[in-house]
């Protein structure tokens, strides 16, 4: 019964689930900017998510642990947002950094063979 009284953190739950971005092997530009732009959008989840924790909310309408699972998500939702209408700039740096470093696993690859 005590398992049932304690407070469980969702935000956490709800990070595990949905995880780090993975950067899949690309084949071309589009595939590297999507996988960079998912990697922006979950960066600027990840700073929205730390200024909603400064934020508090009590009162009558603000609270609980409902709140705390709809935070997550709105600051995921907002990054997703955030990069595809441009975001900061860190898609541009990173697909260009994806593509580089594919180009020289790439060559290295074809050397040894």
């Amino acid at each position: 019964m005590d398992a049932l009284k304690s407070p469980v953190d969702f935000s956490i739950i709800a990070q595990q689930r949905h995880g780090e971005p993975k950067i899949p092997t690309v084949h071309n530009a589009e595939d590297a900017r999507r996988a960079a732009e998912d990697f922006e959008a979950f960066f600027l989840a990840q700073m929205v998510g730390t200024m909603f924790s400064g934020i508090k909310t009590e009162g009558p309408f603000g609270g609980g642990f409902s709140e705390t699972i709809y935070k997550s998500m709105l600051a995921e939702e907002y990054g997703k947002a955030m990069a595809q209408r441009g975001g900061i700039g860190i898609a541009d740096s990173v697909q260009r950094e994806i593509l580089k470093l594919q180009e020289v696993d790439g060559h290295a690859h074809d050397r040894s063979n």
